[in-house]
């Protein structure tokens, strides 16, 4: 029976990536779990045991070989490897996904895009044509993708994913601001940033420097 990896350790992968990548390009040859772990705020036990679920990559009292790591979870990753991506809703926030450069150089290649407004079919994004969403399925089925992008309104998520999940789609990131159940099988990621912030003024409302702030001083802050 294949070892079962827990999701907060595949999901600190890329973070370790990250650094590594950037430590090699720095021109580091070696790396130490304590070093890794003062960058990432990660204590040095953690990074070796998420490690070793994939096997042994440094040596007791000499570190990572930095070019070694970087290129083991490269393939961990899958990184290595090309993926396609569509994007569905190519509103503001999906204009803005498929217009970011970063996914190329990073094995990420958007293929299609697709919305329902008929002012927006037929246009264009970087040079990639918006197509009619009713045409979406029958695509995917002659034209596999790999990964599907969702930033739809919240009421038309669930069915866009529907719509991907029969399109013969496995993973998809979602940025809708809902939640949506899908086949098991079916990797599913949801991106929300109103959460994120507003865990983050939770914090906020209890910082130190916060003590003596005007209750007002945000309706007092120029527009």
């Amino acid at each position: 029976m294949p070892l079962e990896i827990p999701d907060v350790v595949i999901d600190r992968l890329p973070v370790y990536y990250r650094l590594l990548s950037r430590l090699a390009y720095e021109g580091r040859a070696v790396v130490s779990s304590q070093e890794l772990g003062e960058e990432l705020g990660v204590t040095p036990a953690q990074i070796r045991k998420d490690l070793s679920y994939f096997g042994r990559f440094g040596k007791q009292g000499r570190g990572y070989s930095v070019q070694r790591l970087t290129e083991e979870l490269r393939t961990i990753l899958g990184l290595d490897t090309r993926w396609s991506v569509v994007v569905v809703g190519i509103g503001r926030l999906g204009r803005a996904i498929a217009s970011y450069p970063g996914f190329e150089g990073q094995g990420f290649d958007i293929v299609a895009l697709y919305d329902s407004d008929p002012n927006l079919v037929g246009t264009d994004v970087e040079g990639i044509p918006v197509r009619d969403y009713r045409t979406l399925e029958h695509e995917l089925r002659q034209r596999p993708v790999d990964i599907g992008i969702v930033a739809v309104p919240s009421e038309a998520a669930q069915g866009v994913c529907d719509t991907l999940v029969q399109g013969g789609v496995r993973a998809i990131l979602n940025y809708a601001p809902t939640r949506v159940v899908l086949p098991q099988g079916v990797e599913l990621k949801h991106i929300n940033p109103i959460l994120f912030l507003q865990s983050m003024t939770y914090h906020l409302m209890r910082s130190p420097d916060r003590a003596g702030r005007p209750a007002d001083a945000r309706r007092e802050m120029p527009a």
